[in-house]
């Protein structure tokens, strides 16, 4: 696996962990950059949108427009992935730790 590919499956995680901290599993495009930094991926928030995107796609996270920002919402299969009770493909595994 390439290095730029590792770091796309690792930020994809980081955003499912993030959602799933939070009591109502949503968080807006601006506060899950912020988390990515936490984590070391410095990227712009057009790379946060596709990532974004890219989940609704995989149906991990639902997502809703609102004056012009993404506001994500874990979904089902997402929270899955995280518990590592199911693993969806370009989504890097969680560890056994957490």
């Amino acid at each position: 696996m390439s290095f730029s590919k590792y770091l796309e499956e690792d930020r994809r995680l980081v955003i499912l962990r993030s959602l799933k901290e939070q009591l109502d599993a949503t968080l807006n495009e601006v506060m899950l950059q912020k988390a990515l930094e936490t984590f070391g991926h410095r990227v712009s928030r057009d790379v946060v949108k596709a990532q974004l995107r890219w989940l609704d796609e995989v149906g991990a996270v639902s997502l809703t427009e609102v004056g012009g920002y993404l506001i994500a919402t874990l979904k089902a299969r997402g929270e899955e992935h995280v518990e590592r009770r199911g693993f969806i493909d370009g989504i890097a595994k969680p560890s056994l730790g957490k």
